[in-house]
């Protein structure tokens, strides 16, 4: 009787599993849809301010400049194929013997050079690539580098959502009182993994690092981070990777391994743009109701710089102008994790973004995540 009871309670529950199981693209549901949560109501909530404050940056892009033209001779294409459906003109690409972790300690110099800050002082280096040149971790290299050397140090992977990721990440630890100072860097080298034949990828990233430090609010201080949400959903995983392949490998008789390979970037273009231009106007948004303001007071918008097509499609669902919208994609391509402080490094110096601005910054990409946070720059 007990064995029938038992098999039945089994039974049961399998079919439950089975019943919860919802293929999201027969059911018609969005990336977005898949992993939601409430939006957060009140000012004090944990998704809101943070007495975490951005007071430097700096960027690091190798010198070897690739134009759209030259990539003429390399695939069948041309300047305005490319241009006109991405709006990238040119990208930088790591030439043999240069490696990533050497952008982002020039990167993270600059911006500590920019702070006014010691690198010894910095308690926190967060350190977010998908292409790092160890595969173990380059946050602790990077931090020996810069003579950071009280500092602990790791990767965060979250492809072109890392650097947000880092951000947000870090200002936790800053809010908490654990640490005073941060680094946090964004960098990818994914020249090294893509396929230079296929023209629908190979024309759209770049090399590149960014780097920002972050130090805690004093408590008569603004907060300098006011809001953030950040989402995933691996059911998108498909669309966008850079997937093992590695070969067997006989052990003598005993059994089989594999030896260390990845395949090329993946993409489907059409559904990441579909991706992109659903799910990051609704995170803005999100983000932004954490911080409780509007659309309407934000100076400047900071996009991960994927294609300007998305960029001007989510700066319209917000009614963003987009003169407010920072972008150099045109000469930088889609860096990855290195984008937003590449694109961002270079509007503080130029004076576009200016100290008390407030900013609405956006990261997405491979996973599939995603995410946004509002911040009063410096």
């Amino acid at each position: 009787m007990l064995r029938c009871l038992l098999l039945l309670c089994a039974s049961l529950a399998a079919g439950f599993r089975a019943a919860g199981r919802v293929d999201l693209q027969k059911a018609g549901v969005g990336p977005c849809d898949a992993r939601s949560r409430p939006l957060v109501a009140s000012a004090t909530s944990s998704r809101s301010k943070l007495r975490a404050k951005l007071v430097g940056i700096g960027s690091c892009a190798p010198d070897t400049k690739v134009t759209n033209g030259q990539l003429e001779e390399v695939v069948e294409t041309s300047d305005e194929w490319i241009s006109q459906r991405t709006g990238i003109r040119s990208r930088h690409l790591l030439a043999p013997g240069e490696f990533s972790s050497e952008l982002a300690s020039k990167s993270a110099e600059r911006a500590l050079e920019m702070a006014g800050v010691k690198a010894e002082d910095v308690e926190l280096v967060i350190f977010a690539t998908s292409s790092p040149d160890d595969m173990f971790g380059d946050a602790p290299h990077v931090a020996r580098m810069i003579g950071a050397e009280n500092a602990v140090a790791f990767d965060l992977t979250a492809a072109c959502s890392g650097f947000l990721f880092g951000v947000t990440t870090a200002s936790q630890f800053l809010d908490s009182g654990a640490y005073k100072t941060a680094l946090v860097i964004g960098g990818d080298a994914l020249s090294r993994w893509v396929d230079w034949s296929d023209r629908n990828t190979c024309v759209l990233f770049g090399d590149g690092a960014g780097a920002v430090v972050l130090q805690a609010a004093e408590s008569d201080e603004e907060s300098g981070v006011l809001g953030f949400e950040m989402h995933s959903n691996g059911a998108g995983r498909q669309e966008l990777n850079l997937q093992y392949s590695g070969s067997p490998r006989e052990l003598a008789s005993i059994t089989s391994v594999t030896n260390g390979k990845y395949s090329p970037i993946a993409m489907n273009g059409k559904e990441v743009y579909k991706f992109a231009t659903t799910c990051v106007p609704r995170v803005l948004k999100e983000a932004l109701d954490n911080a409780g303001v509007t659309a309407d007071e934000v100076d400047w918008l900071v996009l991960h710089q994927a294609n300007i097509r998305i960029m001007e499609t989510v700066a319209k669902k917000l009614g963003v102008p987009m003169e407010k919208v920072v972008t150099n994609l045109d000469e930088y391509g889609n860096t990855s994790a290195g984008s937003i402080p590449l694109a961002l490094d270079a509007a503080v110096r130029s004076g576009q973004v200016k100290k008390g601005d407030l900013l609405a910054v956006a990261g997405f990409g491979a996973g599939l995540s995603w995410g946004a946070c509002v911040v009063r720059w410096g």
